[in-house]
């Protein structure tokens, strides 16, 4: 599966704001856009002024890597929420937040998007009984999601469960973290998806010119 393995801090900084891409490092000192809050580059620190085209190609590139996908994936979301009924910005938000990774981070069983997914690459989340090793798959109402039991000895997820607090919660979970289990009680809530600030308006915009 393709997927990007470069520096991500750089991510964050070309971006000009947090994504918390690194788990725990985002939320301590050593954030590299806490201590350098300019793009990378020789010509990260000159005065840049964005077209109305960049604003939007931007806002879309920052989403895309909150979540951790590819632009062909991204599109794809794109297109089937422009499908469905509804604000075409928020049903995309609502497909992204439903994959199988975003859940078990949103339910607080790993520190950061990229743990969860490899948490679910190596087969150790269950979805209604059943081990899962899709993080694409699109979670439903009702659905069971908790983590195998060697999962639950992992040093990285019991630090994530012990530091929950300090990330957002997601209303459309219920979390019990104590067992490491969690389930899907109804669907996204557009509130809970402002981390960070998301403006799917330009996305739609972007894809639409």
């Amino acid at each position: 599966m393709a997927r990007y393995i470069g520096p991500v801090c750089k991510l964050c900084r070309r971006e000009g704001l947090k994504l918390y891409l690194k788990g725990e490092r985002c939320y301590s000192e050593k954030c590299a856009q806490t201590r350098r809050p300019y793009p990378p580059g020789q010509h990260g620190q000159g005065r840049i002024k964005l077209s109305e085209y960049a604003v939007r190609l931007r806002e879309k590139q920052k989403v895309r890597r909150v979540y951790g996908v590819l632009e062909r994936q991204f599109r794809g979301y794109f297109q089937e929420a422009s499908r469905r009924k509804g604000r075409t910005g928020e049903e995309m938000l609502a497909l992204l937040e439903r994959r199988l990774d975003s859940a078990v981070y949103r339910l607080g069983f790993a520190a950061s998007r990229s743990e969860s997914r490899q948490l679910v690459m190596h087969g150790h989340v269950k979805v209604n009984g059943k081990r899962l090793d899709i993080p694409s798959y699109v979670v439903r109402l009702g659905d069971k999601i908790e983590l195998t039991e060697n999962a639950r000895k992992f040093k990285f997820v019991q630090a994530a469960v012990a530091g929950a607090d300090k990330r957002p919660t997601a209303s459309w979970l219920d979390a019990d973290r104590a067992n490491f289990m969690g389930t899907v009680k109804t669907g996204p809530v557009r509130e809970d998806l402002n981390e960070p600030e998301i403006k799917e308006q330009l996305i739609v915009e972007y894809y639409s010119r």
